[in-house]
């Protein structure tokens, strides 16, 4: 670091003589100086983050490659899987081009499409934006360029270390396919396929990351992105159109990987990343360190009262994200539960899948479909738990805390006016994801019989949810540097709940998920036993929260 924290600027050191200015000039005339001492910083910050994103990405798909393998071994089993799925829109949507479905590896990738895809693209997303925009907005990037650093470093070391992040995860899913027994050729192929999904939306947040002069809106637009990309693929698989030529993600699952293995398709995202690269730093020279090139809107010059208080500040700074995840997991609901009427017919002469859902009969079956995807649901909610109840960590940082703390108001106040919009923020995705179940399943059945019996299943995971916040609430009261313990509890009751029978997980060690604890509805009876254990355990860790929280200082480091 000492080469970049010289006292210096880009055009040369403070108050030296104009040789030393010159020789300065020349270092920094392409305005990469300083990008390997960036690398070797961003690999430092993220020396926690980033492993647990690959081996989460890898790790997540590896499992779910292998739960398929043997559940369809014979011909007549794919056959019918082919049928069922091909003729599914809703099918499509969520996992991609119905393509080798004759084969193994076809159904295989059928299946962690939507898992590898997301997850590389997010992992893209969210590290390139705390690397350029998240540097910028905490000013940790005007003091790096007070130093001996191109104007372009802090860019091309996050093209670095992010896109180097893509091409490993990429490489690891390929092995991880290899070594499952499915063809080379085609497993290979896939690997590369998701490292330059990610080296796509890399060039895409970088890209945002200059339109805006906040994290989160540079975030959001970068998410957005993915949304269309998505969209136009799934339009274009379900109506068979050309619609899927214009997304990064329909370039990459037209490879084929099991099929006829068209490697081509590549060359269309990675000269989509390296055109992006080019309008970034053609727009990073259009911009000051720390501002975006579209300017933010002046407030207004008078709070309203609802700024008065601490839940009000709360709900104002997170009003967006509410009304995003919100929607987002209605219409993943909608997704999901549109498959109810086709599950019967789809999985009816596969026992495997039978046992995997626990059930017997058809009613049961679709009880079982649901009562899945309903878990499935919910853990995706337990990310805005955990993300919302982070934000008492951010406005620590922000050092808005000291500000609003330095006022009459308690801490337990303050605390308890962001947990209280995280918990009703919780409440309220929970519920707009069961109205999405229960519209989409109301909609294609043509009954409303299960409706309110759907949207009541949903809700049962909110004391599961609860634990989750409160312990994520007691981390930020006791260790708040050790936040991501929160995440890494998230992923654990992800694994036991998606994969938990495929895997052989022991009971015991499952039954350490709140989730797994709540009764899987509608397949399963409500226990009430369980709701009020779940309830106390929250109640007893968020009172764990307000006493950490008051022994310790406040950080504002």
């Amino acid at each position: 670091m000492s080469a970049i924290t010289t006292g210096r600027d880009s055009t040369g050191p403070v108050g030296a003589g104009p040789s030393s200015t010159a020789s300065s000039a020349g270092l920094t005339g392409t305005g990469l100086t300083g990008t390997g001492h960036l690398v070797r910083l961003f690999l430092r910050l993220d020396r926690i983050v980033l492993p647990i994103w690959i081996v989460g990405i890898v790790g997540l798909v590896a499992a779910s490659a292998s739960a398929v393998q043997g559940l369809y071994s014979t011909p007549a089993l794919r056959a019918g899987y082919a049928a069922t799925v091909s003729s599914s829109p809703a099918a499509i949507v969520m996992s991609g081009p119905a393509q080798a479905l004759d084969t193994v590896g076809g159904i295989t990738l059928f299946e962690i499409n939507l898992t590898s895809a997301l997850g590389v693209a997010l992992m893209a997303i969210f590290l390139t934006v705390r690397h350029t925009r998240t540097e910028e907005e905490t000013g940790r990037t005007e003091l790096l360029r007070a130093g001996v650093l191109g104007r372009h470093a802090p860019l091309a070391a996050a093209l670095i270390v992010v896109g180097g992040a893509s091409l490993l995860v990429g490489a690891l899913i390929g092995l991880s396919l290899l070594g499952l027994g499915l063809p080379a050729g085609g497993s290979l192929l896939f690997g590369a396929a998701m490292a330059c999904l990610g080296l796509a939306f890399v060039a895409v947040t970088v890209v945002a990351a200059q339109v805006s002069e906040h994290a989160r809106a540079a975030l959001g637009i970068a998410v957005a992105v993915l949304g269309v990309s998505w969209g136009l693929r799934s339009l274009g698989d379900v109506n068979d159109n050309a619609a899927s030529w214009l997304s990064p993600v329909g370039w990459v699952q037209s490879v084929n990987a099991y099929g006829d293995q068209r490697w081509w398709p590549l060359l269309l995202p990675l000269a989509f990343a390296a055109v992006l690269t080019v309008v970034a730093v053609q727009l990073g020279r259009r911009r000051d360190v720390g501002a975006g090139l579209v300017p933010t809107r002046p407030g207004s010059p008078r709070a309203s009262r609802l700024l008065s208080t601490v839940p009000g500040l709360a709900f104002s700074q997170q009003r967006s994200a509410l009304l995003w995840w919100a929607v987002g997991l209605f219409l993943g609901g909608l997704a999901f539960g549109s498959f109810g009427n086709e599950v019967t017919t789809m999985l009816e002469d596969n026992p495997e899948m039978k046992d995997l859902l626990g059930a017997g009969g058809s009613d049961d079956l679709v009880a079982g479909y649901f009562g899945l995807i309903l878990l499935i649901l919910a853990l995706v909610v337990a990310c805005y738990t955990v993300s919302s109840v982070h934000r008492l960590r951010a406005e620590e940082s922000a050092a808005r805390a000291e500000l609003v703390l330095s006022t009459p108001t308690a801490r337990r106040s303050w605390q308890f006016g962001w947990l209280a919009v995280a918990g009703l923020g919780t409440l309220l995705v929970l519920l707009a994801t069961g109205l999405g179940v229960a519209v989409a399943d109301a909609l294609v059945s043509g009954s409303t019989e299960r409706s309110g019996e759907l949207v009541g299943a949903t809700l049962a995971y909110l004391p599961a949810l609860a634990v989750i916040g409160g312990l994520a609430a007691a981390l930020h009261g006791w260790l708040p540097r050790l936040g991501l313990v929160a995440w890494a509890v998230v992923a654990g009751c992800f694994v036991v709940g998606w994969l938990g029978d495929l895997l052989k997980i022991p009971e015991s060690v499952r039954d350490l998920s709140p989730f797994n604890l709540t009764p899987r509805m509608p397949l399963e009876s409500m226990d009430w036993s369980v709701v009020g254990l779940l309830s106390a355990v929250a109640v007893v860790l968020l009172l764990l929260a307000v006493v950490g929280l008051r022994r310790r200082d406040i950080d504002s480091a």
